[in-house]
């Protein structure tokens, strides 16, 4: 007997560059998708390609594929935590400047043109060459990136919306020279009289150079501000991999040495002293402590650890000292698998954006061929060549922005990658598209949806004590201690008490609370069975207070001094 496995398709994301519109997109994943065994996504707003392949297609002949579609593409660099996580490390080239440049151009040209030919009072005697002098520049140097794009999509049998562009403003431009040199609108004192009439002409008396220098700056304007959409996603993405260390301090030999966290191997002994992150995944071996993990999961309480214990990286040790065993360390953590779940995110596709991308895909070659029917029915219809054309300009013109295929991906991508920002992990887009009809929150614990710092809320004290002295001594010993849950109640403490003595003995009881002297009594403060090691109970009212605060979600804090339980801490 013979079987026939068959092995499972291997995945890759690819970076794709030189796209300029959605529909560059649709034709790349297009190419991609007809290869045998392989099925392609690209999005134009990550300027990516997530491609799963079988059989004999390899990454090579993936990128080859792209390529001569006439775009380029590249593996992307793998995700990586801590400094310098975002492209191009720390310092990041600033790729808007070019497009700025020309955006600034354009417009500083275009509305002086724009004015003089909407504004006849504008129109001195010899305005429409100065308009040609201000809009040369802008068709052809600001304009250029279209006209490049155009000329190699049509090298490849393609048109996109840089296409719709340059054809539009090149015509509406050649056909101005051809009027101001060879037709009478080079004519000294000619005008554009503005007016809401409707009159056939030959349009050998009309320039277009407003709409040929107006068009441009708006699309450049539109793909400006696209561009820096994006670029703030990727921040809010970068900003995610920065949680993670810079550097750490691992033990080798028996030596402390500082080195950077992308150095770190599996089996390394790292230090992390209290209030630093730890540096990646891995195992307590030595030491106890309280870590803050509420990045991951939301949880403002501190987690207590010991030897033997799992810690995730960028979480941030609370309390005591650490030697943390690495067992997973760069694209591997935790928090690496975060990134990527944002990333995957941002580079899938909702059901209104294939919607849009296949509209984009065949929008150019619909308005081409409604221009050239417009001519040829203008010309059939008896006609000038001058009138036809004419017509024909303005259907390219009026075609050209391309925000069709551009709004729905930049949304998602500015949408997922602001809730990375804030917290708030969305698993695709198809997720955060679903989100409009939804009408009921599930949270999965009390404290979930909180500030993420802890506050001192109430005082429940026994017959016969003070709340103004469990303040001070409570707050007192708590000040000395670095954990989160302490520093709540010194906060507290000092805000209704004011100033708070001096410990004159404080001891930290790893796991349980903080033990000490203030002002000549002994002092506990923690969980009531640190007290019980002391052998003190709560009284009766106070172990319901602390059942109620604990079964309302909070934690509770049990407070005794001189042999007797005081009073229970709500935080």
């Amino acid at each position: 007997m013979t079987t026939s496995t068959t092995s499972a398709p291997a995945e890759v994301e690819l970076a794709i560059g030189g796209m300029t519109c959605a529909s560059c997109a649709a034709r790349i994943e297009k190419k991609l998708n007809r290869m045998e065994g392989v099925t392609a996504t690209v999005n134009y707003a990550t300027e990516k390609a997530k491609v799963s392949y079988a059989g004999d297609v390899s990454v090579p002949e993936l990128i080859a594929t792209v390529e001569a579609t006439g775009y380029t593409a590249r593996e992307p660099e793998p995700v990586r935590t801590g400094a310098g996580s975002g492209p191009g490390g720390a310092e990041t080239v600033d790729e808007l400047r070019p497009l700025r440049e020309r955006l600034v151009t354009s417009v500083v040209l275009a509305v002086p043109v724009i004015a003089m030919a909407m504004v006849p009072a504008l129109q001195f005697e010899y305005w429409q060459w100065l308009s040609l002098t201000l809009a040369a520049p802008v068709v052809t140097y600001a304009a250029w990136p279209f006209h490049k794009a155009a000329f190699t999509n049509a090298r490849h049998g393609a048109a996109t919306m840089d296409t719709l562009i340059s054809v539009g403003t090149s015509a509406a431009f050649l056909w101005s020279l051809w009027a101001l040199f060879l037709g009478t609108a080079g004519t000294p004192g000619m005008t554009h009289p503005f007016e809401l009439t409707i009159a056939r002409g030959d349009g050998s008396g009309n320039i277009y150079l407003e709409a040929a220098a107006g068009v441009t700056a708006f699309i450049l304007a539109g793909r400006y501000f696209e561009a820096r959409s994006k670029r703030k996603a990727g921040a809010a993405l970068k900003a995610l991999l920065e949680l993670g260390a810079k550097d750490v301090t691992v033990v080798r030999g028996g030596r402390e040495e500082r080195i950077p966290v992308g150095d770190l191997k599996v089996g390394d002994r790292f230090l992390v002293r209290p209030g630093e992150k730890i540096a990646t995944d891995g195992t307590v071996v030595e030491g106890s402590s309280a870590v803050d993990a509420s990045m991951l999961t939301g949880e403002s309480v501190p987690v207590e650890v010991a030897a033997g214990d799992g810690v995730t990286g960028a979480t941030v040790n609370a309390g005591g000292r650490l030697v943390v065993e690495a067992t997973r360390v760069g694209a591997d953590t935790q928090l690496a698998r975060m990134a990527r779940l944002v990333e995957d995110a941002q580079s899938g596709k909702a059901a209104a954006q294939r919607l849009a991308d296949r509209i984009s895909g065949v929008f150019v070659p619909v308005v081409i061929a409604l221009a050239l029917a417009t001519l040829g029915f203008w010309l059939g219809n008896g006609s000038g060549p001058a009138a036809a054309f004419t017509a024909a300009v303005a259907v390219l013109i009026i075609a050209c922005p391309c925000a069709l295929g551009l709004a729905t991906p930049t949304a998602l991508m500015v949408g997922t990658g602001r809730g990375a920002q804030l917290g708030i992990l969305i698993k695709g887009p198809e997720v955060l598209e679903s989100t409009r009809k939804v009408d009921t929150i599930v949270l999965d614990k009390t404290g979930t949806v909180t500030t993420g710092r802890m506050t001192l809320l109430a005082v429940h004290t026994a017959d016969g004590t003070d709340e103004a002295d469990v303040l001070r001594l409570a707050g007192a010993l708590e000040h000395a201690s670095e954990h989160p849950i302490a520093q709540a109640v010194a906060a507290g403490a000092t805000e209704r008490a004011g100033a708070l003595p001096t410990p004159e003995d404080f001891a930290n009881v790893p796991g349980l609370g903080v033990q000490g002297v203030v002002e000549g009594h002994a002092v506990l403060v923690g969980r009531e069975k640190l007290l019980a090691e002391w052998a003190m109970e709560l009284p009766a009212e106070l172990g319901r207070a602390k059942t109620r605060a604990e079964a309302a979600g909070r934690t509770a804090i049990a407070v005794a001094w001189d042999g007797e339980a005081r009073a229970v801490l709500e935080v």
